[in-house]
């Protein structure tokens, strides 16, 4: 399987239309141990090829990173998703030597992306493709924005928001801030060849719901287009609800079995860590658990989101009603961000982070004994 990836360039593939107002870029390998998301290009790169299809649309796939794809490592110094901080970009692209291998991956593949984007103009659709360490049925990862919500309605999938709460840097996070649509698709178990299948069919998915290509072509070259949707899976949407992160020198150990989305109770023992017993703080279900040995991420606790809720959000938002939290005690907008907050914990104690997130505003940071929350729509 790896020598597929010897040869790699950081551009698998592109087709492009300069009239077009769309413009598709698939991201796989941005860790190298999840091998299914190029794997899964590769296929859907093939029948374009044999069938000689034109897409109504621009289409680029990238490789994530290229050296640990080719070692089928998750990464070799550090992980590349991450690394995507304002910070850490401007000091990153401005060197002419790196510190660490991810960071020369993040120089070119963020030159590569700013490319496209000043190639083209009109809509961006961001997919960055994934697997995980424990068995899972494949879902969808999203920052709470309403162009992404209503994208991804349009697949029979669960739907975890606002995971960019609890990682620092991840790549669509970045990608977000400027408005486009993005969204992670996690296809299965890392070796799985199941997962293989499921990026393949999503890949498609994708393309007709971008309009791409129509669902009409797609079945006339016979692709068995159903994968994941023969999978007992709802377009359920979840929110984070616990992370439990590893310090740097903890001996954690994952207790065996678990899957993704299993139901779990508060108390049960999730992990061992130190050889003492990790509980679950709150119930809900399990969510991406560790099973391999590079990771910050022990484990996570997800929770479902009512209908209400997500209605009440969307026409808070479409309303433009964000402007009321400025007016309130304790919260004044960041001067260098128009679509940022500033909240003094003491003063707006009655504020709780689930009110920001009705309002669109999911990261939230301590900067200067404040909280920061920055709006994504």
């Amino acid at each position: 399987m790896q020598d597929a990836f010897l040869e790699l360039d950081r551009i698998i593939y592109k087709q492009i239309n300069l009239e077009a107002t769309t413009t598709l870029i698939f991201i796989g390998g941005i860790h190298g141990n999840e091998p299914a998301g190029i794997l899964g290009l590769h296929r859907v790169i093939e029948t374009i090829r044999n069938h000689d299809l034109t897409l109504q649309g621009n289409f680029y796939v990238l490789a994530g990173n290229l050296n640990a794809i080719q070692k089928n490592i998750r990464y070799e110094n550090t992980d590349l998703n991450r690394l995507w901080t304002h910070e850490n970009i401007q000091k990153i692209t401005t060197k002419t030597t790196f510190n660490s291998q991810e960071e020369k991956e993040l120089a070119e593949l963020y030159q590569c992306i700013n490319n496209i984007l000043n190639t083209h103009s009109g809509t961006f659709i961001f997919i960055d493709l994934h697997t995980t360490s424990s068995k899972t049925i494949p879902f969808v990862t999203i920052s709470d924005s309403l162009k992404n919500r209503k994208f991804v309605s349009n697949f029979q999938l669960p739907i975890i928001l606002g995971i960019e709460e609890y990682l620092d840097g991840p790549l669509l996070t970045y990608i977000n801030e400027f408005g486009h649509i993005a969204l992670g698709f996690e296809a299965g178990q890392h070796e799985d060849s199941e997962a293989i299948k499921n990026c393949e069919s999503f890949i498609w998915q994708v393309l007709i719901t971008a309009k791409a290509v129509s669902k009409n072509a797609v079945a006339q070259l016979n692709l068995s287009l159903n994968g994941f949707q023969k999978l007992d899976t709802n377009a359920n949407f979840y929110e984070i609800s616990y992370r439990y992160q590893l310090d740097k020198e903890e001996n954690f150990t994952m207790k065996p079995g678990f899957v993704n989305f299993d139901t779990i109770q508060k108390s049960e023992v999730l992990a061992i860590s130190n050889e003492k017993a990790v509980k679950a703080s709150v119930s809900g279900k399990i969510f991406m658990p560790l099973y391999q040995k590079k990771g910050d991420d022990g484990f996570f606790i997800i929770t479902k989101i009512s209908m209400f809720w997500l209605k009440l959000s969307s026409s808070i938002r479409k309303l433009r009603l964000h402007h009321i939290l400025r007016m309130l005690p304790g919260v004044r907008q960041d001067k260098l961000n128009s679509n940022a907050l500033f909240v003094n914990p003491k003063i707006a104690a009655f504020l709780t982070t689930k009110i920001f997130h009705l309002f669109g505003y999911r990261k939230k940071v301590l900067k200067a004994n404040q909280w920061y929350f920055i709006k994504r729509d």
